[in-house]
C-alpha cells in the first residue's frame, strides 16, 4: 500500500509542477506549443505501448474496444459540458485539465494494479505518465492564466487533480484482488479512449496553433522519448 501511495505521488506530482511553471511566469506561445506538441507525442506512445498493447495482451480485443468507446464518449460528453458552461473561454486550458483527470485516474489505477500484481513498479509507465502530465499542466495553466484565472486557483485545481490520481493508484492496488484480466484490459482501453479524443479535439490543435508546423517535430520527439522508455523496459 505504501509503495502504491509513493509511486502514485511521484507520477502525479508533475501535474502540480507543471501548473506552477505555467503560473509563475509568462511563456511565449511558441514554447507552450512546443511543450504541448511534445506531450502529445508522448501520450501517443503511452496509448500505443502502455495502454492499448497491454490491454490487448491481458484482456483481449473486446474489453479494450469497449473501454476505448466508453472512455472516448466520457471525455466527449464531459468536454461538451465544459463548452456549455463557457470553458472554451479559457482556450484549451479546461479541456486539458479534464483530459488529465479522465486519463490520469484509470492510468494510475493501472499503475497500482501492476504494483499489487507484480510487486514492482513499471518504470516505463511511471515515466510516461510523468512526462505526459507535465506539458498538459503547463499548457493548461498558461492558457488559464492568460485568460484571467487566478494563479492560486489554477494551482489548487491541479493539486486536486493530482490528489485524485494518487488516490486512483491506491484504489488500483486494492482493486487487484477482484479485478480480472478483462476488467484490467477495459480500464486500459478507457484511459486510451479518453486520451485520444482529448488529443484530437484539444491538445494537438492548440499545439499547432501556437507552434505552427514545428509542433509536429516536437510531437515526434515526445513520441521517441516515451516509446524508447516503454520499449527498453
Amino acid at each position: 500500500m505504501l509503495s502504491a501511495l509513493l509511486w502514485g505521488a511521484v507520477a502525479a506530482c508533475s501535474l502540480v509542477v507543471g501548473a506552477i511553471a505555467g503560473v509563475v511566469r509568462p511563456w511565449k506561445p511558441r514554447f507552450v506549443g512546443w511543450v504541448l506538441g511534445f506531450g502529445a507525442g508522448a501520450l501517443v506512445a503511452s496509448i500505443s505501448f502502455e495502454l492499448a498493447e497491454e490491454g490487448f495482451r491481458i484482456g483481449g480485443a473486446l474489453p479494450v474496444a469497449v473501454g476505448l468507446a466508453v472512455g472516448g464518449l466520457a471525455f466527449f460528453l464531459a468536454d461538451f459540458g465544459v463548452v456549455r458552461v463557457g470553458g472554451r473561454n479559457g482556450r484549451a486550458g479546461l479541456p486539458l485539465a479534464l483530459g488529465a483527470l479522465l486519463d490520469g485516474i484509470p492510468e494510475q489505477a493501472v499503475l497500482g494494479i501492476g504494483i499489487a500484481g507484480g510487486g514492482v513498479v513499471s518504470i516505463s509507465l511511471l515515466v510516461a505518465i510523468f512526462v505526459s502530465n507535465l506539458p498538459e499542466a503547463v499548457g493548461s495553466a498558461s492558457d488559464l492564466k492568460a485568460n484571467g484565472r487566478r494563479g492560486t486557483h489554477i494551482i489548487a485545481g491541479w493539486a486536486g487533480v493530482a490528489v485524485l490520481c494518487v488516490a486512483a493508484t491506491v484504489a488500483g492496488y486494492q482493486f487487484q484482488e477482484v479485478a480480472g484480466s478483462q476488467l484490467r484490459g477495459g480500464i486500459d482501453g478507457f484511459a486510451a479512449g479518453a486520451l485520444l479524443v482529448m488529443l484530437v479535439t484539444s491538445m494537438i490543435p492548440e499545439a499547432t496553433e501556437k507552434a505552427g508546423r514545428q509542433a509536429g517535430l516536437a510531437a515526434v520527439l515526445g513520441f521517441a522519448v516515451a516509446a524508447g522508455l516503454s520499449l527498453s523496459s
